[in-house]
């Protein structure tokens, strides 16, 4: 690994955060959100001042002065249409993707005393705005927003892949081909958003039940309940676990609490988030084969739609995340393109195999 060249990267970063979450303070009209966000953009200052002396150290020059870049720039462009507190809560990725790089920085470059120390100090900064955000996007349901995205990038690549599939076995009749695909995209739908309904569901009766039992034990046997401490905890010294029970009895904290991670989402919204999407991706494949008269005409643009869409939303995820843009895309492309051929591929062996011509 290049230290200097990473150091730069690291400086050039904290400075665009710096100037990025100043600008959405701006915008936002929550005073608790405008005062957190002015707050975590001087904190990213402190760090782009760090990485700064780290470098001048080691006789490299800096910049102070760095061109807006176009994530920047589409951001801006984007909070003049979708509420900033949204397009701020997204950004919980880009943390989480800093917090790992300043992790492996740590661990594989030699540092002094102070600069580990500093380095340290820095990571449990961007590991408390992810967590800040992290509360944000749960406050205003952001899960939905991923439920939309997966949901209507599997509708995407599933369809695309069952229409190219059927192309091969009904290559005069693309209607069929439209029908077919439309009638398994709406199975689907309804499978992945029951499921997405279930699952969330099920989670919180399991929570619920592990909570009211862990409220009877508390209530019925106290020490009993305490001495569940040691499976939160078991390897923690005895001297500060028996300070954290003291603690626990002097507040009455609810041991179950503690064991069991509240589950506050919707189910009924994270199933209807996720079905409509999946429901909306499977748009995009089908409709060319309601309009063409050849099958083999309506699966280029079958695929052509599908593959821009997934490029847009791969775009926009990667542009959040910290991701590489082009090899987010790639990744995408390339997998959604290796489905269709395959289950082209698989159409095919059947359309031979039974002598299908249709």
């Amino acid at each position: 690994m290049d230290v200097i060249q990473k150091a730069k990267e690291f400086y050039r970063g904290e400075l665009l955060d710096r100037n990025l979450y100043r600008e959405l303070s701006y915008l936002v009209k929550d005073e608790d959100l405008k005062e957190n966000l002015i707050r975590i953009s001087k904190t990213e200052e402190k760090h782009s001042n760090f990485w700064k002396k780290f470098l001048e150290k080691r006789a490299v020059e800096v910049e102070d002065n760095l061109e807006e870049p176009i994530k920047l720039k589409f951001i801006k462009f984007l909070a003049k249409f979708i509420n900033p507190i949204y397009l701020i809560s997204i950004l919980e990725s880009g943390e989480t993707s800093a917090l790992k790089s300043y992790y492996d920085f740590l661990n594989s470059t030699e540092l002094d005393e102070y600069e580990s120390k500093s380095l340290k100090m820095i990571i449990l900064d961007e590991f408390e705005h992810e967590t800040y955000f992290e509360k944000v996007s749960e406050k205003l349901g952001l899960n939905n927003v991923r439920d939309v995205i997966l949901g209507m990038n599997d509708g995407l690549v599933e369809i695309m892949g069952t229409v190219a599939g059927l192309t091969a076995v009904y290559q005069n009749n693309p209607q069929i081909i439209g029908v077919s695909g439309l009638v398994v995209g709406i199975a689907g739908a309804l499978s992945m958003g029951i499921g997405a309904f279930v699952s969330v569901r099920s989670q919180k009766q399991v929570n619920e039940a592990l909570e009211f039992k862990q409220k009877i034990l508390l209530k019925v046997d106290p020490q009993k309940s305490y001495d569940l401490i040691d499976e939160i905890i078991p390897d923690l010294p005895q001297d500060i676990k028996e300070k954290f029970i003291e603690t626990v009895k002097k507040y009455k904290i609810d041991i179950g609490s503690l064991l069991v991670k509240s589950n506050k989402e919707n189910e009924y919204r994270s199933g209807i988030f996720t079905g409509l999407s999946y429901l909306l991706g499977v748009f995009f494949p089908v409709i060319p084969f309601f309009f063409s008269s050849s099958s083999y005409i309506a699966l280029p643009l079958s695929i052509l739609f599908s593959l821009l869409v997934i490029s847009l939303v791969s775009g926009v995820v990667s542009i959040f995340s910290g991701i590489p843009i082009k090899k987010k895309i790639f990744e995408m492309v390339t997998a959604s393109s290796i489905a269709a051929l395959l289950s082209f591929s698989f159409g095919k062996i059947v359309q031979t195999l039974f002598n299908i011509e249709i």
